[in-house]
């Protein structure tokens, strides 16, 4: 009878710990987002998207993808667009057609440019989101400063403050 007993409380306490744990073992992963919106930051790479468009940066270049982009359910995407290398420190103005590519697990992205003319690739960079790209010596696309300066046009030179591009 006490072996039965024991055995009893070993059985209930190895089904009480698997119920327990098996729901922890099933739980899915987040499932992939449907739209990337938002900022997404990395070092010396970015990406801020909307609904509508994607603006992207890795080092001194910067593209845009057309349209919004959608994950599969596996969180894998790809997008097109235009891309430019020459972008800093003198814009020339030359636009790449571009295939944007990458997949998102949680909040982090993996993303690559490739641009379709030539078959040079940018990346793969890692990106988190909500965090600010960390764009290094490029001062393109940042958030412009307020600055401080004199306004010439009163005589006690009034200081007022103008955004600096």
């Amino acid at each position: 009878m006490l072996v039965r007993l024991l055995m009893h409380k070993d059985t209930m306490r190895i089904l009480v710990t698997l119920s327990l744990a098996l729901p922890l073992a099933c739980h899915n992963t987040p499932a992939a987002p449907t739209e990337v919106i938002g900022t997404w930051g990395g070092d010396n790479a970015g990406l801020i998207a909307t609904d509508t468009t994607a603006h992207v940066h890795i080092g001194c270049t910067l593209g845009d993808a057309k349209g919004p982009i959608h994950p599969d359910a596996d969180g894998h995407f790809e997008a097109t667009g235009t891309y430019n290398v020459d972008a800093y420190p003198i814009d020339r103005g030359i636009l790449h057609p571009a295939r944007f590519s990458g997949q998102i697990v949680g909040r982090s992205m993996t993303l690559t440019v490739v641009l379709t003319d030539n078959n040079q690739q940018l990346g793969p960079v890692i990106l988190t989101y909500g965090k600010e790209p960390k764009m290094g010596p490029c001062p393109i696309c940042r958030t412009p400063k307020k600055r401080v300066t004199l306004s010439k046009e009163l005589p006690w030179r009034k200081a007022s403050i103008r955004s600096s591009s």
